[in-house]
């Protein structure tokens, strides 16, 4: 992400992301236990986008008292329980990659890998104490709406519920939360006022939401993701373009209803599954949503002041809705 006009702005958040990154090596490495450190920076070491981090770093300029060590500190956070939580969910789906490396339930097995993740959720809690009370509530209360997400994604919707409504629900707790947690803890780093971090938490939602909402909908219409096409076809899972699917009362959608109904399990059923949708009215549909959603969380960044941090704010926006395209 670079705007020319910002480059010395840009050149100060990768300084401040190169701390976070140090911090997250020293707490991984930091460990008593040797194996813990091996099995805690196997998922760390490999890198990712450091979306949480950049967010916690992007606001963190918003306040009149900002403070590398506290952006630090936030960043780490939000990165140890990002981390922690794809050692669960890798469990749970029984993946064998992650970020391009092995995942840790395959290479150490399922009971360690989840103990690992509870280890790097454990310490996420214990440095987020030396930023205050108010930020160790507010990283309980999304660790709980991420664990309320995964259940509610694994129990499925109740008798009479919404599917699309649960669908929504499920990807707020599991990735809007901690997206909107860090969009707030870089303002509440910088001591931002109160007006301007209800905005960000309300900003980072819905961009959390775009961001998950994106990354359903390239499933089916990309392959060139690294990411084996139609994956949530094969699992079973309704992301939006197959809930818009459901809802439609179109007779032109009934083979396609028909095809989904009865579950894809080969190669060419998938294939024959994705093909359909692709040519379907639930992608322009779904990408509406989306773009729908960026504007909203566009529409939050009203209130900040003018300046680099917002224009930057500003582009996550377009590139989020770029990403589905």
């Amino acid at each position: 992400m670079t705007l020319v006009e910002d480059e010395a702005f840009y050149a100060r958040i990768e300084d401040q992301l190169e701390v976070t990154e140090k911090r997250l090596s020293a707490e991984a490495l930091g460990a008593d236990n040797p194996f813990i450190a091996e099995a805690s920076r196997h998922v760390i070491g490999a890198g990712g986008k450091r979306f949480r981090p950049l967010l916690v770093a992007l606001t963190s300029h918003l306040g009149p008292a900002p403070s590398d060590e506290r952006m630090s500190l936030a960043g780490a956070v939000v990165e140890l329980i990002h981390v922690a939580s794809l050692y669960h969910d890798d469990v749970m789906d029984e993946a064998s990659i992650r970020r391009g490396v092995t995942s840790a339930n395959a290479a150490y097995g399922n009971s360690l890998a989840i103990m690992v993740g509870d280890w790097l959720f454990a310490k996420a809690s214990s440095i987020v104490t030396a930023l205050g009370t108010d930020f160790v509530r507010i990283q309980a209360d999304t660790f709980g709406e991420l664990v309320a997400g995964q259940i509610a994604e694994t129990t499925g919707p109740q008798p009479g519920e919404d599917r699309l409504s649960h669908y929504l629900d499920v990807i707020a707790g599991k990735t809007g939360a901690l997206i909107r947690t860090s969009a707030v803890f870089g303002a509440m780093a910088s001591r931002a006022e109160p007006g301007v971090i209800e905005a960000l938490s309300r900003f980072g939602m819905q961009l959390g939401m775009v961001f998950q909402l994106c990354d359903d909908l390239i499933d089916i219409t990309s392959t060139s993701t690294g990411k084996t096409p139609g994956t949530d076809l094969r699992e079973g899972v309704a992301t939006l373009p197959i809930l818009l699917l459901e809802a439609s009362e179109d007779p032109e959608d009934e083979p396609l209803k028909e095809l989904l109904g009865h579950g894809v399990d080969t190669d060419a059923e998938v294939e024959r599954a994705l093909t359909m949708l692709r040519a379907s009215h639930v992608i322009a549909e779904a990408r509406e949503e989306i773009a729908a959603r960026a504007e909203a969380a566009r529409g939050e960044l009203a209130v900040l002041p003018d300046g680099p941090p917002k224009r930057a704010l500003d582009r996550l926006c377009d590139e989020a809705i770029n990403r589905s395209n």
